[in-house]
């Protein structure tokens, strides 16, 4: 077991499955939070090193590769139970946590130098924070500068080192810098593979961000490398599932449409079978399957898995998510009647 893999168990913490990884921190010693809203938990081994909040990928995607798993704003992850009663932290609040956490790296900066651990660790927090706030460019530079400071100190290897290294990869993606943020998810990727292989979940974890990264940036036939590889490395089947699903948007956008169907198909199977038809996943997926028939320019077959999405979706519509859902099927299957020639079927829909 790798040291720092180590720690994080000694710490309580886990990574937890999630489309996206979460923004980690090492704790400066800053005293209670001000902020009561604040949920990140630092927990502090006695290395000093510590894992702290969590996010998850809708749209930053996230996580889930849904639509585009990437921009979503943090979530906290705890040792313990979520609070789910905890009340949302407001800007005000978290104005206030920043401050404490700017006078706190200037007091270190003071004290020790840029390059001592304390201040690294200080921020690494702040640039923590100011992803959970929105900051990108703010929390991207910071991030920067403690990556730049914790090499010099520590090393490339170093958990410290590689937990800022992550954190500034998904700042660089949610600033929208597919090419900077693939950049360093290849430096993690080759470190993990170095260490762990190529199937450990971590390795896998940082070979599927990078795949992500690629076909953001236009890089498809490294992103579909990529993709195809980790679904082949993958241990969980939603992982894989999301995988496929990040797979058929870069052959789409390659132009291997059969290709892409196919892993729709696939997808969509396994999530009848596990969620049933008429859960909102499975119907995501059914309608991206209807939408791929007419991106290829088969409308009648865009026809028939339109309309079978769309029946199962009004049969299953008291979740308010599919009730938008049903919308959306209903605009696409009306655009495929006409695509098809049928445009009293469109008509009727709309």
């Amino acid at each position: 077991m790798a040291f720092w893999r180590a720690l994080l168990r000694e710490t309580g913490l886990s990574r937890a499955d999630r489309t996206r990884p979460a923004y980690t921190a090492a704790p400066a010693p800053v005293g209670p939070s001000e902020d009561p809203a604040d949920e990140y938990v630092r927990v502090v081994s006695a290395a000093g090193v510590s894992v702290a909040g969590a996010e998850v990928d809708s749209g930053y995607a996230t996580a889930t590769e849904t639509a585009e798993p990437l921009p979503r704003r943090p979530v906290p992850r705890t040792a313990g139970p979520a609070r789910a009663t905890a009340p949302a932290p407001t800007a005000q609040s978290g104005g206030r946590r920043a401050a404490s956490l700017e006078r706190t790296l200037q007091s270190l900066v003071e004290r020790h130098g840029t390059e001592h651990p304390d201040t690294i660790t200080a921020r690494n927090n702040l640039a923590t924070k100011y992803a959970q706030m929105g900051r990108r460019q703010a929390a991207v530079q910071q991030f920067q500068l403690a990556l730049g400071e914790a090499v010099s100190v520590h090393g490339d290897e170093h958990p410290r080192t590689e937990i800022i290294r992550e954190n500034l990869a998904w700042a660089l993606e949610d600033a929208g810098q597919p090419t900077e943020a693939a950049a360093q998810w290849e430096i993690l990727l080759r470190e993990r593979e170095e260490q762990f292989g190529p199937a450990d979940e971590d390795t896998v974890e940082a070979r599927s961000h990078l795949a992500a990264c690629y076909r953001r940036d236009g890089r498809l036939d490294a992103a579909i490398a990529h993709y195809e590889r980790a679904i082949v490395d993958v241990a969980t089947t939603e992982r894989r599932e999301e995988l496929r699903l990040g797979l058929s948007m870069a052959l789409s956008l390659a132009g291997h449409c059969e290709a892409a169907i196919g892993q729709l198909r696939t997808v969509l199977l396994a999530r009848r079978r596990r969620l049933g038809k008429g859960h909102l996943d499975t119907l995501g997926v059914h309608h991206r399957l209807g939408r791929a028939f007419t991106q290829a320019g088969r409308p009648d077959e865009a026809v028939e898995v339109l309309r079978d999405a769309y029946r199962v979706a009004l049969n299953s519509s008291g979740d308010p998510e599919v009730r938008r859902l049903t919308l959306r099927l209903r605009r696409d299957l009306a655009g495929a009647y006409n695509a098809a020639g049928r445009p009293r079927e469109a008509d009727a829909l709309l």
